[in-house]
This record gives C-alpha cells, sequence and structure tokens, in this order.
C-alpha cells in the first residue's frame, strides 16, 4: 500500500500542476523567457524530457515525504495536509527563491514556482495520509 499511495500522490501533483502551469502559462512562459514559437506555444514543447524528469523528481518527493510521515506518525489527514504544506511552504519554496535569486531571473518566476511547489506538496501530503 506504501507504495502505491506514494504513486497515487505522484500523479496527483502532477497533474495539479499541468492545471497549474496552464493557467499560468503565459505570465510564467514570460518570467522564465521561454522561447515561444509563431504557434505560441514554447519552442521545446514537442521534448519529453522536462515532463519525465518532473514526474521522477516528484515520486522522489512523495517518497521521502511518506518517509518522514513514518517516521513521524502523521497519519491523519489533516496532519498530512499540514505537514505537506509546511513542507512546500518553509522547505521547497525558499530553495526555489535562493536558486532565482541567484540566477538574476525574475521574482515573479520563484512566486509562481513556489505556489505550485507549496500547493504540490500539501497534496503529496494529503494523499499520502488519506491511503
Amino acid at each position: 500500500m506504501a507504495i502505491l499511495s506514494i504513486v497515487v500522490a505522484t500523479i496527483a501533483a502532477f497533474a495539479f500542476g499541468a492545471a497549474y502551469y496552464m493557467v499560468l502559462a503565459k505570465p510564467w512562459m514570460a518570467a522564465a523567457g521561454i522561447k515561444i514559437g509563431a504557434d505560441g506555444k514554447p519552442e521545446n514543447g514537442s521534448n519529453p524530457t522536462p515532463y519525465i524528469v518532473s514526474f521522477i523528481c516528484i515520486l522522489l518527493v512523495a517518497g521521502m515525504t511518506r518517509h518522514i510521515f513514518a517516521l513521524s506518525g502523521i497519519e491523519t489527514a489533516g496532519k498530512g495536509l499540514q505537514a505537506g504544506l509546511g513542507i512546500g511552504l518553509f522547505l521547497i519554496t525558499p530553495w526555489i527563491f535562493i536558486n532565482t535569486g541567484y540566477s538574476d531571473r525574475p521574482w515573479k518566476l520563484a512566486v509562481i514556482d513556489g505556489g505550485y511547489a507549496t500547493a504540490a506538496a500539501a497534496i503529496i501530503g494529503l494523499v499520502l495520509t488519506l491511503f
């Protein structure tokens, strides 16, 4: 059941990311400096590598989150949601801001990416504790 919960949490966070970035596609692409083709879509949009790497990274986050929850005794949906939110807001998002600052990229990019990281970590925490 542990592996299934990790996979389902990963799929939920990945799916949320797809919806989140569809809604924020234009401001995110502008902030990230993504080159846009004549069709208005990213020039590298057909490259599957970022999606594969993203899924694997989310899987790693979900797996480690489950391990942390097991060690901490986090078992209820409320605690899972709260802990996931905390992981996203206070562990992942600050690193995104650090990387954004040092790479001299727009802070709007950090806000958009940090928002996703926070929400996705909360979703992972919730899903893991629903199993």
